[in-house]
């Protein structure tokens, strides 16, 4: 329900799945780096050791406001709070001295975060007044707030250029779109002092009262084309910009939005050194002044610095430290999955790759003069959630996992495997045979990039038993595997050469759905050894990268600081049973027919009523 209160989910001990370092009390010399993970729900603070070992780890819950359906807003103001508290405690419970802290690295949601331009000072973006009367500087319009309805369909009616970049479509939960509602609804005076930042950038001009952007951010879901490409001048591109109506952020050579590289502005890749931490921030993070900070990224993409630099050993189990040092080609072959609610597919390539439904290809957003491409589903861990909760067996299935002190999820698990020895079933598969299940219920995001995709499925049933829950559960499982597998082809078949899969995110404990996807896509799914803290284990890197700035302004290149604190974890390899190699194979045939036949469905009734009109 819509609400004018701040929400904030139930608090939850953070994991202890770390090192205990006796060298943080004995030597106090020993470097550390502080990562700093901002999500939609809870700010998280790491320390990570000079040997890639995190030694604390903290998170406080943010608030979140929903003014009306579909809005979504926070305030940068708690979000700091929430930062230097997850420091502090993570800092206080692990007995980390502050004076071996030397960088500091940020990720967070691509949400929007608005500032005057006069006072520094959060404004509010809660109309119809934004008048700030709640006092607490809801300044933030989350990333997935679909407000900006209309502003999105303008912006895609003009068909820029600049659209490839972003898919052929630009999201409405990216920036501009977000922008150019707040210009339709703010009283002009108030639009006209207004400076914008994404989220990560916001914290980093907190932290150091630097006014550098983050390529990032920027390239990734503000519209911004680097310089060089496609014949870009100044990044921004000014005739975008005065076709969709904000004209106002070409003035003063773009500086509302960051300004123009070397000119009045100063963009920077994952990273590089922003500046040091100032007097104010350092006195609410409890640590000394001057330490180095660098450029943020998105949150998803700390995923894919956090995964994609451990040493693979494919013909055993595990990841291996020993192994020689990365090439940075090797990035090529991985695909980082971030596998929470929702699942962010990140590939990296030397030259761009245009690929249908896929956002990007981006430059110089990790490293510099490569590219990077998004991919995703718009719903994996939340369409579980909903297939579970909205069966009639839920509550019994409940009920039964708190008997045995589990959660739902490893419960329905083992459920499928004694269903197996029941039933004498050569694999959990052939339990689900002939069941098919498209699982779109969320809309498509790739390669489709369909909001209107829906679900459906072949085999339904009467069963309302637990039987028939697992069945719909694995069905589940086996969407997302398979829809993994169609994500990783398209993206193949355009020119990426991907040939294993860097898991992140809660679902990486989920042993049926990984060996699921390492089946379905034919290629090893690696897991690291910081399952719920890979992204956040990301953000201390690109501390440790600015860190590492000497006088003449040069750092260690990030691929091989990933290199080097990347941590083994476990490798799941692709099934080589045949029977079910070709049991999924043909189940894919099914499931590009129910997304197919979906959309010509559509069409064809809409042919056939094109002569009626609705009254709205």
């Amino acid at each position: 329900m819509p609400s004018s209160m701040p929400y904030r989910q139930p608090y939850r001990q953070p994991s202890r799945q770390m090192s205990t370092d006796p060298r943080n009390e004995l030597h106090p010399h020993v470097d550390h780096y502080i990562g700093i993970d901002v999500g939609t729900g809870s700010a998280r603070a790491c320390i990570m050791n000079d040997q890639g070992d995190i030694v604390g780890l903290a998170s406080e819950n943010i608030a979140l406001w929903q003014p009306q359906t579909g809005y979504y807003e926070q305030s940068t103001t708690d979000i700091w709070r929430c930062i230097c508290s997850s420091v502090r405690r993570a800092m206080d419970q692990h007995n980390i001295n502050p004076s071996t802290i030397r960088g500091i690295g940020f990720d967070a949601t691509c949400s929007l975060a608005v500032f005057s331009q006069d006072t520094d000072e959060p404004v509010t973006v809660t109309g119809p007044n934004f008048d700030n009367k709640d006092g607490h500087d809801r300044n933030v319009v989350l990333w997935l707030d679909h407000r900006p309805v209309e502003e999105t369909a303008k912006i895609n009616a003009t068909d820029h250029n600049l659209l490839r970049y972003v898919g052929g479509k630009m999201s409405i939960e990216m920036e501009i779109p977000k922008v150019l509602w707040l210009k339709n609804n703010m009283p002009k005076e108030l639009f006209d002092r207004c400076k914008f930042y994404d989220l990560t950038d916001a914290l980093t001009h907190i932290a150091t009262g630097s006014e550098t952007r983050s390529f990032c951010s920027v390239v990734c879901k503000q519209g911004f084309v680097p310089v060089g490409v496609d014949g870009s001048v100044k990044g921004w591109q000014e005739d975008f910009l005065k076709d969709i109506g904000l004209e106002d952020l070409c003035e003063d050579n773009f500086k509302r939005m960051g300004g123009v590289d070397k000119v009045n502005g100063r963009y920077l890749t994952a990273g590089e050194l922003v500046g040091t931490l100032n007097e104010k921030a350092a006195g609410e993070m409890g640590l000394p002044a001057g330490i180095a900070v660098g450029s943020g990224v998105i949150d998803a993409y700390a995923g894919w610095i956090g995964t994609v630099g451990a040493k693979v050993k494919l013909d055993e189990d595990t990841l291996d430290m020993d192994q020689p040092k990365n090439d940075v080609s090797q990035a090529f072959t991985r695909l980082a999955a971030v596998a929470g609610t929702s699942t962010c597919h990140l590939a990296m390539s030397r030259e761009p790759v245009f690929v249908n439904g896929v956002w990007g290809p981006y430059r110089d957003v990790l490293l510099p003069e490569y590219w990077m491409a998004e991919g995703g589903q718009s719903a994996t861990g939340e369409l579980l959630k909903h297939v579970i909760e909205t069966h009639p067996a839920f509550h019994e299935a409940t009920s039964v996992a708190e008997t045995y002190n589990t959660n739902i999820y490893d419960y329905l698990n083992e459920h499928l495997r004694e269903m197996v020895e029941t039933q004498g079933a050569p694999h959990v598969s052939w339990l689900g045979r002939h069941f098919f299940f498209y699982g779109d219920l969320f809309g498509n995001r790739s390669p489709v990039a369909d909001a209107n995709m829906k679900g459906s499925a072949i085999g339904l049933s009467s069963d309302k038993s637990l039987d028939g829950l697992a069945i719909y559960y694995y069905a589940t499982m086996e969407f997302i595997a398979l829809q993994t597998h169609q994500i990783v082809s398209a993206m193949n078949d355009a020119g990426h050469i991907i040939s294993s899969i860097f898991m992140s995110g809660s679902q990486c404990q989920n042993d049926i759905l990984m060996q699921l996807v390492a089946a379905a896509c034919d290629m090893p799914v690696l897991i690291p050894r910081y399952v719920h803290a890979a992204v956040v284990h990301g953000a201390a890197m690109l501390g440790a990268k600015a860190a590492s700035t000497d006088k003449d302004g040069n750092s260690e290149p990030l691929w091989d600081i990933m290199d080097r604190y990347s941590k083994p974890g476990k490798t799941v390899k692709p099934s080589t049973d045949k029977n079910l190699k070709n049991l999924l194979a043909t189940k894919y045939k099914v499931f590009l027919e129910q997304c197919e036949s979906q959309q010509r469905y559509r069409r064809d009734v809409d042919a056939a009523i094109e002569g009626w009109s609705t009254k709205n």
